[in-house]
């Protein structure tokens, strides 16, 4: 009768832990060679406390280096001549936006970056300078763009992109996949804009995934994986073991307590 009872326990597990490939399968609906046409666009705009590298060049750099701030000036090589291998670099100067979204450049005085896309920010630098400097070179690049992920993944952790592009399904290459028990029907990017937060749910079985407004990431965002409820009862189980554990130690030493005595 025991072995039995064990049997059908071990079944019931068996099909309560077992995973269909609707559960665990991306793009479930997209057929063979379908062509999909994302209407997505998504440039990161800058924001309060991003950090920015803007660098002001020209074919004459006197009168470019006012315009960068101290520190930032032509690197002559280690040995100290124009000819040495790293003659010509210039250290990227970089400013902070503060919490109005502006920043205090060099001339130029105070500027408002927050909401701006970087191309926006590097014409409007540009354009400015174009009184002081003839056929300026502005370079602008946001130094601070990271995403973090975190759950059921195989690496969570917070990963800085280069480039400031990056989508859902990239970030969770990076962070080494969903873990087989990670809900993949149900995953969530939270985005803070302006001191909100918003929360958008993401069925990665589905093609409609490439037509989220989230599937490209901005800076910041968090990117969790919720684990599925085998993972959540099997954690509950672990818990209830170690408990058991415990308490059978802690009643075990206190008969060799009253034992001794």
């Amino acid at each position: 009768m025991q072995g039995r009872f064990l049997l059908l326990l071990l079944l019931t597990l068996l099909i309560f832990s077992c995973k269909t490939p609707t559960d665990v399968v991306y793009f479930q609906n997209a057929s063979d060679l379908e062509k999909i046409t994302s209407t997505n666009s998504f440039t990161p705009t800058l924001k309060v406390d991003d950090v920015v590298s803007i660098l002001v060049s020209a074919s004459d750099m006197d009168a470019a280096r006012p315009f960068n701030l101290q520190g930032a000036s032509i690197s002559m090589g280690e040995n100290g001549g124009e000819g040495a291998p790293n003659a010509g670099r210039v250290a990227e100067p970089t400013y902070l936006i503060d919490e109005e979204g502006n920043i205090e450049f060099p001339v130029l005085g105070k500027l408002k970056l927050a909401g701006l896309t970087r191309i926006q920010v590097k014409e409007m630098i540009k354009e400015k300078l174009k009184i002081y400097i003839n056929d300026p070179i502005v370079s602008v690049r946001l130094k601070n763009f990271k995403i973090t992920v975190i759950g059921e993944v195989n690496s969570p952790g917070s990963y800085v992109i280069p480039n400031e592009r990056v989508t859902v399904i990239e970030a969770l290459g990076l962070a080494g996949d969903l873990a087989i028990r990670g809900k993949r029907k149900n995953v969530m990017v939270i985005r803070e804009n302006e001191g909100v937060n918003t929360y958008h749910r993401l069925d990665l079985t589905s093609k409609s995934i490439f037509d989220s407004p989230v599937y490209y990431l901005a800076q910041n965002d968090v990117l969790y994986v919720e684990p599925n409820p085998s993972r959540i009862r099997e954690s509950r189980t672990s818990n209830n073991l170690l408990g058991i554990v415990l308490s059978v130690i802690g009643v075990g030493v206190s008969v060799a307590a009253l034992l001794i005595r």
